[in-house]
C-alpha cells in the first residue's frame, strides 16, 4: 500500500523525541511492503486530512501548545471528521489538549480547542514529572512511558489508560490517563510512546489496515524494542509493587 502520514508542527511540537514515533511507525511499515509518504505541517500549511492514513502531533512547552493551537484549529473540523471515519491519529504530551474543548493557562486565559473531546485542561505552576506504568483497554500488556506536564485534564469520557499503577493520571495520582476516540488515542506520555511500547506500535498499524479494508499481516519483532520495553516494564512493575 501506498501509505500517507501527517505530522503536524514538527518544529514547534517536538519535545522528548516526539518525531520518533513516527520514526518507528514507518520504518515498521516500510519493513511490512508499504510505501510511507511523511508529510510536514507548518503554521499555515493546507493539510490533506482526508487522504491521511495517520495524524501525528508530539509534544511542546505550554508557550509554543499555544501557537500550534491557534492554527490546529483552522484544521479542527477536518480532524474530527477524520476521526469519526476511524483515522488513526495520537497526540502526545501537551497535544493531547488541543482535542479537548478548553484549556486554561496558568493565569486562567481560555482558549478553545477543537472539540473532539468535550475535556478541559487546567495548567498550573506545579508541574508533574513522573514515571508511567498503567494498563489500558486495547492491549493486555502494561503502557510504560513518562510524562513532563502542568495540566489537569477534567471531564475525559474515555480514557487511553484505564488506571496508573505508577506514577499520575489526568486528575490524580493512579488515576485514568488519557483520551481515546475510535481509533484516536492522546496522552501525556512521551519519550518516545510508541517506540517503548510494541503493543502499541502494534496496534496502530492493524488500525492502519483496518482504516483502509485490508487484512493485517503478521508484524515483525523488533528485537531491541522488545527487549527495552520487558526491561522498562518489570523496573516499573518493581517500583509499583505489583
Amino acid at each position: 500500500m501506498e501509505l500517507n502520514l501527517i505530522h503536524f508542527y514538527p518544529d514547534l511540537m517536538s519535545l522528548y523525541g516526539s518525531y520518533a514515533n513516527l520514526s518507528v511507525l514507518s520504518q515498521m511499515l516500510e519493513k511490512m511492503g508499504n510505501a510511507v509518504t511523511i508529510t510536514y505541517v507548518e503554521m499555515g500549511d493546507e493539510a490533506d486530512i482526508e487522504g491521511a492514513d495517520f495524524l501525528f502531533m508530539g509534544a511542546g512547552t505550554e508557550k509554543r501548545q499555544k501557537f500550534a493551537l491557534e492554527d490546529f484549529v483552522r484544521h479542527g473540523d477536518e480532524v474530527k471528521k477524520a476521526a469519526e471515519r476511524g483515522t488513526p491519529m495520537l497526540f502526545c504530551g501537551t497535544a493531547i489538549e488541543l482535542l479537548g474543548k478548553t484549556i486554561f493557562d496558568e493565569q486562567g486565559r481560555e482558549y478553545s480547542g477543537i472539540g473532539l473531546g468535550s475535556f478541559t485542561a487546567k495548567q498550573q505552576a506545579r508541574r508533574i514529572v513522573e514515571d508511567v506504568y498503567g494498563t489500558t483497554s486495547l492491549y493486555n500488556d502494561a503502557v510504560v512511558g513518562f510524562m513532563n506536564k502542568s495540566s489537569l485534564l477534567t471531564g475525559v469520557e474515555t480514557p487511553f489508560l484505564t488506571a496508573t499503577a505508577l506514577g499520575f493520571g489526568n486528575e490524580t495520582k493512579g488515576g485514568a490517563e488519557g483520551f481515546l476516540c475510535k481509533n484516536v488515542i492522546g496522552s501525556h506520555l512521551t519519550g518516545p510512546i510508541l517506540a517503548k511500547n510494541p503493543r502499541l506500535l502494534e496496534r496502530v498499524i492493524a488500525a492502519i489496515y483496518e482504516k483502509r479494508g485490508e487484512n493485517c499481516p503478521a508484524i515483525p519483532k523488533d528485537t531491541w524494542a522488545e527487549q527495552g520495553y520487558a526491561v522498562t516494564a518489570r523496573e516499573l512493575k518493581n517500583r509499583c509493587g505489583k
